[in-house]
């Protein structure tokens, strides 16, 4: 095939792409299953610092450790989270598999808190069952999963950005893309492929302004959801967005997770508590949202009636993990925690699934609809996962790949798809005096801000869907005068894409679900005798994107009414001050 470079990657019994939480783990999970074969990670920047943990994480939010949890109680913790719209089934196969990862992962040299019993040291956030785990060496995690990748024998190709998925006769056979420093187009070939891209983090934009200013890792455009969706593979629920309460001029959690279990919780300007639990759900946001555009607001983290020793160890765990110019950023105001509380808001919206329930579609082995191709972390449906649940499930779609990779033959290779491609990645290049792409992706979010932020209205998400199609068409005048920018112009028709599967999501859903996450004002009432259903969309043979109801599969853990209802009554009314 002389129009195809096959000369650096050609091929792989097992694809990753991308090289963060999930991507990682399951590299590592498929190359130790396939001794003898080849597994490839793909990275569109350095595997050694990529991903939403490039800087570390100060803990687990959903160990399921025994002694403190079973699955049981988890998969009904989630359930109730989630309005009851779930598969239990891949919930209930993370919370089986989630304690064996944290002692492989501690077997590998991960550091988790313990009491001075030698217990797993777990506190209790969630507004029923206690999950979380601290971390305070959380901060060297990426560097121990690159030691495992390289220990194992994973072949790392860093700087190679996946645009499209690579399909024969409709299974997954590789992907497509183009280096983002030499711009050189690029072809994989691969008998399993795993998406592993993270969040759509630059969907909305954040209140500073700035593109990059985000609540997710900012190198995640959704890149892994427009992929999957040109793949022909179903995503599910993208009208439950992601929202999360956040700092005040600072795009980063405020971390109710660490400061709650040592006695910190969230408080209106009176300094009265309104929500019995601070554990991150749309019901939780809507009450943080109604407080917030109150007259009580506006909403704070209250830490300063805690002992000074006690303040000192949650800054200890927030100043040096994730994010550690949090502790600049408070100190340039002249504020410690146990001096002030610290003013909360609201982040911009995305699409992420280990935060909320948005994603592609998989069961419990990690498969998507497409054969052959596989999705963890944050882009994929296994609600609420955060961090353990990406390497799970990582794990979970490294081994099944294996499996699947096993019993196929090589795939072929069809020119035309990588014709096409080719010119359509990088045609931004002929048109370098174009518009530019950081121009082009300021707009569109700005959109996605004014129409589609919620509470939402079918006017509003209506006028939303008419500006992000006509923007399709205007990709094509989208330019790019070196690699860099193309692979931004590359990442702002992701962000299209994922624009408008949320505006016709939303619209397709007449009903109002998650709290905040899906508050239609036109139907503020949840309708569970019309919606108690999944909304799945695809792309159709025709190209056009096409919406329908997927049952909810039978519970394997049944709840009865009033427990799928706990995550309604959170609120506190007390009497203003």
């Amino acid at each position: 095939m002389s129009s195809v470079n096959l000369e650096s990657i050609p091929y792989a019994d097992v694809l990753v792409i991308g090289g963060g939480t999930a991507g990682a783990v399951a590299a590592i999970k498929a190359k130790e299953a396939l001794p003898e074969g080849t597994v490839i990670l793909l990275e569109k920047a350095n595997v050694k610092r990529s991903g939403a943990i490039a800087l570390g994480m100060d803990g687990v939010n959903n160990a399921v450790i025994p002694g403190h949890a079973t699955p049981e109680q988890y998969v009904k913790e989630i359930t109730m989270a989630n309005d009851g719209i779930v598969n239990q089934k891949a919930i209930l196969a993370y919370a089986e598999e989630s304690f064996g990862m944290i002692q492989e992962l501690e077997a590998w040299g991960v550091k988790f808190q313990k009491t001075p019993g030698g217990d797993y040291d777990v506190k209790k956030v969630h507004h029923k069952g206690s999950y979380v785990l601290p971390m305070p060496e959380g901060y060297d995690i990426k560097k121990i999963l690159t030691r495992k990748i390289r220990q194992v024998g994973v072949k790392v190709e860093n700087r190679v950005m996946a645009t499209r998925v690579l399909l024969d006769q409709g299974r997954a056979a590789g992907v497509m893309g183009f280096n983002v420093r030499t711009g050189e187009f690029a072809i994989i070939r691969a008998k399993a492929v795993i998406l592993c891209c993270g969040a759509c983090g630059r969907l909305g934009l954040p209140a500073s302004g700035y593109l990059m200013g985000t609540y997710e890792n900012p190198s995640n455009a959704g890149d892994g959801y427009a992929m999957a969706y040109h793949a022909g593979a179903e995503l599910t629920n993208i009208e439950c967005f992601q929202i999360n309460p956040l700092i005040k001029d600072y795009n980063g959690p405020a971390c109710a997770y660490v400061s709650g279990p040592y006695g910190g919780f969230t408080v209106n300007a009176h300094g009265n508590r309104f929500m019995l639990s601070d554990y991150w759900s749309g019901q939780m946001m809507w009450e943080f949202y109604r407080e917030l555009n109150s007259g009580n607001g506006p909403v704070y983290l209250k830490m300063d009636h805690l002992a000074p020793e006690t303040v000192g160890e949650i800054e200890e765990i927030l100043h040096t993990t994730e994010r550690p110019s949090r502790g600049r950023f408070h100190a340039g105001r002249g504020k410690t925690y146990g001096t002030h509380p610290v003013e909360m808001s609201i982040s911009e919206i995305g699409l992420c699934s280990g935060h909320s329930a948005s994603g592609v579609w998989v069961n419990e082995r990690g498969e998507t609809t497409v054969p052959g191709l596989y999705a963890a972390g944050d882009m994929a449906s296994v609600p609420h996962g955060y961090m353990l649940g990406a390497f799970t499930y990582g794990k979970i779609s490294g081994r099944n790949a294996v499996a699947y990779a096993e019993s196929v033959s090589e795939p072929e290779i069809d020119e035309a798809q990588v014709q096409a491609e080719r010119v359509r990645a990088l045609s931004p290049l002929s048109r370098a005096g174009g518009i530019p792409p950081h121009q082009f992706e300021y707009k569109i979010r700005r959109l996605v801000n004014d129409y589609l932020q919620p509470p939402k209205s079918t006017n509003r998400l209506n006028k939303g869907l008419e500006y992000f199609l006509r923007a399709e068409s205007e990709l094509e005048h989208v330019g790019a005068s070196d690699p860099h920018e193309l692979m931004r112009a590359n990442e702002v028709s992701f962000i299209r894409d994922c624009a408008e599967m949320a505006a016709r999501a939303s619209l397709f859903r007449t009903e109002s679900r998650w709290g905040l996450y899906h508050y239609r004002q036109d139907y503020p009432e949840m309708d569970d005798a019309n919606w108690f259903v999944h909304v799945n969309l695809k792309k159709s043979a025709e190209g056009e994107m096409h919406l329908f109801r997927r049952p909810v599969e039978p519970y394997v853990i049944p709840l009865d009414e009033e427990e799928l209802r706990t995550y309604h009554n959170l609120r506190i009314e007390t009497a203003v001050a």
